[in-house]
């Protein structure tokens, strides 16, 4: 079987997981924390970057940041992973959902503000496929109704918006490492910001509550419980491995840009003639290939295709089902005007197998068991 996604390794993650063993330093803010902070801080141009133990805990701490309280109300895209809703209902958040755009599947900007009312906090853009949402007119929007905006660039490290890194926009930003992102440290995020005005309640939030990274610059000669926290500070042993891909960051986005284009390309006249939809990437955009999706008719034949890659021994899959669908989705919260894209658009994508160091070979295969299906 070929699978969907194989996680990233370049060959040095092991040399570096013993040297943090050797170096007696396998809790969190070891050497190889500080290593990635530092790399995406300059890569980024960001000011603050701290590594979470997930892209869900980068969310949770945005939320804590963004002070989100019962009754404030979060705008976002209904179709996205749980964690960008789940983050701030934890917070005693309403979520409202507005419609995506078909091109993109991102939020759709000219919804956003019909959706702002008094209780409304933020707003939070989800860069689908690692390709930017309309950020211009976001943050525009935000500024105007006196809005924080958090990026979920779970998909997104290492992409572009007009020169700007994905998760460097808004307030704030939260990146995926885990096994089936781009760069990955098995189970790990970061969240990102620059106004430092944040920083000392991040670091805290990020503690448990307690002021000890204080403690271990010197700033205090104790630490203790100062305000709320979680423990969302990953192992130096998942940094380790996270490291040693980010040092090949350039080679691996190459790769993974090289296989997109394959795929574009060899199922280019499919699309001519109307079988499938290709991913549209907008000029002001430089993506990341995060992953590669076609559109089918409709849900029955991505179905139908899914079974006959299957038989291929290729593993095909669909994404999200929207979360104002699903029971808890219902529950805390609500759609805001007509789902005019959203379900239409999820019942028709399929994602094929794109991950590092997959071989020209395998992308033919897949390429050549799609024209089967349509021929």
């Amino acid at each position: 079987m070929l699978d969907f996604n194989r996680p990233p390794y370049v060959g040095k993650e092991l040399d570096y997981i013993k040297e943090a063993v050797d170096l007696h330093k396998i809790c969190g803010d070891g050497k190889f924390t500080q290593l990635c902070s530092e790399w995406m801080k300059k890569r980024f141009n960001i000011n603050n970057v701290l590594l979470t133990t997930s892209c869900t805990h980068a969310l949770e701490m945005a939320a804590i940041l963004c002070n989100i309280q019962p009754g404030d109300e979060v705008i976002m895209p209904s179709y996205t992973f749980v964690s960008t809703a789940d983050a701030f209902v934890l917070r005693g958040a309403k979520i409202v959902f507005v419609d995506i755009r078909p091109d993109t599947m991102n939020i759709d900007e000219t919804k956003i503000e019909a959706a702002i009312t008094d209780k409304t906090k933020a707003i939070v853009p989800v860069h689908y496929a690692g390709v930017s949402c309309e950020m211009d007119a976001i943050m525009a929007i935000a500024k105007k109704h006196h809005l924080l905006v958090v990026e979920d660039a779970a998909q997104g490290v290492t992409a572009y918006y007009k020169g700007k890194a994905l998760g460097t926009i808004g307030d704030f930003g939260c990146y995926s490492f885990h096994e089936t992102k781009n760069y990955s440290m098995g189970e790990g995020g970061a969240i990102l910001f620059n106004d430092d005005q944040y920083k000392e309640k991040a670091e805290i939030s990020r503690e448990k509550g307690t002021n000890r990274s204080k403690f271990f610059r010197g700033q205090v000669d104790k630490y203790t419980w100062v305000d709320y926290g979680s423990s969302y500070l990953p192992s130096d042993l998942n940094a380790a491995y996270l490291w040693a891909q980010l040092e090949a960051a350039d080679t691996i986005n190459n790769h993974r840009l090289s296989t997109w284009h394959k795929y574009y390309d060899g199922l280019a006249l499919l699309a001519e003639a109307g079988h499938i939809e290709l991913p549209y990437v907008p000029n002001e955009c430089t993506h990341n290939a995060h992953m590669f999706y076609i559109k089918t008719k409709d849900l029955a034949q991505r179905s139908a295709l899914i079974t006959h890659l299957k038989e291929k021994g290729i593993q095909a899959v669909f994404h999200y089902v929207p979360l104002h669908s699903s029971p808890a989705g219902q529950k805390f919260g609500c759609f805001h005007g007509a789902d005019e894209y959203t379900t239409k658009e999820s019942e028709r994508l399929l994602r094929l197998p794109l991950f590092y160091n997959i071989t020209d070979d395998e992308i033919s295969s897949v390429i050549n068991a799609i024209k089967e299906f349509y021929q």
